[in-house]
């Protein structure tokens, strides 16, 4: 079975993930099937993801086309939610899932009301429904548990003032300084997503991972989901990277008793217990504004908003005028106040 789609037994209509129950629903009778009790077609076949170019629906016959990288989306002529079984298997195969929780209606209300919040942005913007598309995506990311040993070395000082009747004294001791670190880091999140914007992608963190599941693909039904692009191998230095100002805090911490230090050498060697395959939930939306597409995104757990609206120039400097004229207030206040003459 290359392609995947989860008829009702009842009705025999199509069934998609509903994000308020976590159940796999079916919109036309109602019923609603608890996704933990239905046996996962995708663990009873064996498909290399080299053998299959072709897709067709199995609802109306329609060939499926699609991206590379696209593991689930919905067929263009009937609507219908399909999931492409041979990009989810072997080595394809995510071993874990965040379900969505906000639903696409819930979504839209949520981006309005951040919208509105932009105390800069162009009134049209706050007020205008323009959103132009909202799509529920599962991207793909690497979860990794990574341990850093760290051993560092340097010179640091402590100052210390005092005075007498007299004089007022500085004491500077000098230390040379050895600190050895353990430091482990589990369930760092890294995209793996040629499409998604890294930077975007970093914004909607956290996710809450006590919610995570093991992967079934009914989870994916109704929604459009990613492969990875990149092996955990590829993406491993961008997850060093990402926790290297973890590490640095962490350096800095154990010698804050001290007035001033001076490192010599650092040594960081960073290295991987465990990685995860996951999917997580991110609502994009695209939103029209004056002739332009903005892209936003949005967590599907949280309902955390991420991305750079337009910015009015005219409440700009309505702001900084403001700003301007409470300082120029302040000042002939304070200036009254010492008896003085401000102009």
């Amino acid at each position: 079975m290359n392609v995947i789609e989860y008829k009702c037994p009842n009705c025999g209509s199509g069934m998609v993930f509903d994000s308020e129950t976590g159940t796999l629903s079916c919109h036309s009778c109602g019923r609603k099937d608890n996704i933990e009790q239905i046996s996962d077609p995708l663990g009873q076949q064996d498909i290399s993801p080299d053998e299959i170019h072709e897709y067709h629906c199995t609802s109306c016959g329609a060939v499926i086309i699609t991206e590379a990288e696209t593991a689930a989306t919905t067929c263009s002529f009937c609507g219908s939610a399909v999931v492409l079984g041979d990009r989810l298997s072997g080595k394809l195969a995510p071993g874990l899932v965040i379900p969505f929780t906000i639903s696409k209606e819930k979504a839209i209300e949520a981006f309005r009301k951040w919208c509105r919040n932009g105390l800069l942005t162009p009134s049209g913007f706050m007020t205008a429904d323009r959103i132009k598309g909202m799509t529920g995506m599962y991207i793909p990311f690497w979860l990794y548990e990574l341990h850093s040993k760290v051993d560092v070395t340097g010179h640091a000082t402590r100052v210390r003032t005092y005075a007498d009747a007299d004089y007022r004294y500085t004491e500077t001791q000098h230390f040379d300084i050895y600190r050895k670190l353990q430091l482990n880091y589990v369930r760092v999140p890294i995209d793996s997503s040629e499409k998604m914007n890294d930077m975007l992608m970093d914004k909607l963190e956290p996710y809450q991972y006590d919610q995570l599941k093991s992967f079934k693909t009914p989870y994916l039904a109704g929604y459009v989901a990613e492969k990875y692009s990149y092996t955990d191998a590829e993406m491993l230095p961008r997850a060093k990277n990402k926790i290297r100002e973890y590490i640095e805090s962490s350096i800095s911490s154990a010698v804050s008793e001290y007035s001033s230090v001076h490192f010599t050498n650092k040594e960081i060697d960073t290295r991987v217990k465990n990685v995860e395959y996951c999917l997580l939930p991110v609502w994009v939306v695209h939103y029209d504004y004056n002739r332009l597409e903005y892209t936003f995104a949005m967590n599907g757990q949280t309902g955390k908003v991420v991305g750079k609206p337009p910015i009015s120039k005219l409440k700009v400097a309505a702001w900084f005028a403001g700003i301007s004229s409470i300082s120029f207030l302040s000042l002939k206040i304070i200036s009254w106040m010492m008896g003085g003459g401000f102009l």
